[in-house]
């Protein structure tokens, strides 16, 4: 389930809190400036309509401009159930006018846990009663999209769902070098999601949340810092799955390492165009195999094998195995849940080229080591025979200054030049050519 513009901008106020006394938060007055109220003068003003306002403004999307949090009940389209995201709207006390909002994350048998500003003074993740609950809701423009997307699962929750099977849960192991862990999740990855300092006064708290961590951020770890990180997202969905755990379990840049040796491209562990290329172009089920045998290898290389080992290998085993179930269903996730097909990579690649212009399927003849191989071969080869003919004299006078033998030893180091760049240029072709005009001043 990707995330909402909005809520990356609410994520990014995570822990900005009121400052006692006459001085007041910066971040938080801005708050009431982006909906209009430039007029409030402290941040201790309730601000939790503030908070859900100017971030949804900020990821583009209409607010009620209002600083009640029951204005949100008639904003929108009502939810039947939470969404990451969605505008979760709550009761305070007996006072039918007043309340709470916040953005839903995820939710219990009888708590529902939320984003959201003027919690505890300050943004925070915070359980409400599930009691208090009085609605969820949607943006209006983007509902129909998402009732589309609810009709599918995507390729990534169901790698997601592969990945958390293997995990498992908490662990502590003093031999894993990932230290503690939750669904998969190492301390150092939770503190950098929740943007904490591990050290001695925030250890404490800090291995406590990973502990309570809800199924709503484990899935969007999962995605920015993995997933979408290691591309994933552009793969066919039983590489996807085989890559996605790879790079959960050996990390991002060294899961792109083996796919690159995987596919006899250069390895830099930067996915790339070629990259993408050579995998379009390596059947599935040889690639597949190829990644679990390097990562077999991998693992047996490292030091604490002999504790780990018999599990790594029993969950490449398991991977493979799902990878191929995969690629023989090729139907079974539709290419509008996320992951493109592979007619659409190169487009992609060309896109994220550092070649300027390379933005289409088609490219100028120009760029074509195969064309200008031959026009060097022919111009070595065949131009000082029909140069007189065309006004280009190759005269006694030039071969004696540069010796018959020169010449020939030119013209053969030129046509073996261009004859090296054509079939080089023939063999690494992927792009079909297209004339472009050109215009010659003489």
């Amino acid at each position: 389930m990707a995330q909402t513009a909005w809520m990356d901008h609410a994520w990014a106020e995570l822990g900005q809190r009121e400052i006692a006394g006459t001085d007041d938060n910066a971040r938080i007055m801005a708050l009431y400036r982006e909906l209009g109220d430039g007029d409030i003068a402290h941040d201790e003003v309730a601000w939790c309509a503030a908070f859900v306002g100017a971030t949804l403004q900020r990821g583009g999307v209409a607010s009620t401009q209002s600083l009640l949090a029951r204005s949100y009940l008639g904003w929108g389209e009502p939810l039947a159930q939470g969404r990451l995201g969605a505008v979760a709207v709550f009761s305070r006390g007996g006072d039918t006018t007043s309340g709470h909002v916040a953005f839903y994350l995820d939710e219990d048998d009888a708590r529902v846990f939320v984003l959201g500003g003027n919690q505890g003074d300050a943004v925070t993740v915070t359980a409400m009663a599930r009691d208090r609950l009085l609605g969820l809701r949607w943006p209006q423009q983007a509902f129909k999209q998402l009732t589309a997307q609810a009709l599918v699962t995507t390729i990534f929750e169901h790698a997601l769902k592969h990945v958390l099977e293997m995990e498992g849960g908490w662990t502590e192991d003093p031999y894993d070098p990932g230290g503690p862990t939750n669904f998969g999740i190492t301390l150092a990855t939770f503190g950098a999601h929740r943007r904490v300092q591990i050290e001695a006064s925030t250890i404490g708290e800090l291995k406590q949340a990973l502990r309570q961590i809800t199924s709503t951020e484990v899935q969007l770890i999962y995605q920015q810092r993995y997933w979408t990180t290691a591309k994933a997202d552009v793969l066919p969905p039983a590489l996807a799955l085989m890559h996605f755990d790879a790079a959960v379990n050996h990390g991002v840049g060294t899961a792109a390492r083996i796919l690159q040796e995987c596919v006899g491209v250069a390895v830099d562990g930067e996915i790339g165009p070629q990259t993408l290329d050579a995998c379009a172009h390596t059947p599935i089920y040889e690639l597949l195999q190829r990644y679990a045998e390097a990562r077999r290898a991998r693992y047996r290389a490292l030091g604490h094998f002999w504790r780990f080992g018999r599990g790594w290998l029993a969950r490449v085993e398991r991977t493979l195995e799902r990878a191929q179930s995969l690629a023989s269903e090729p139907s079974k996730f539709p290419t509008t849940t996320g992951v493109r097909p592979m007619t659409d990579i190169k487009a992609a690649a060309a896109a994220d080229s550092a070649t300027p212009g390379l933005t289409t399927d088609a490219k100028w003849w120009g760029q074509s080591l195969t064309v200008w191989g031959t026009i060097i071969t022919a111009a070595s080869t065949v131009l000082p025979v029909l140069g007189p003919l065309i006004g280009l004299d190759i005269t006694g006078e030039m071969i004696r200054q540069l010796g018959a033998q020169g010449v020939q030893v030119v013209q053969a180091l030129g046509g073996l030049a261009g004859s090296i760049m054509a079939v080089y240029g023939r063999f690494r072709a992927t792009t079909r050519l297209e004339r472009r005009a050109v215009t010659l001043q003489l």
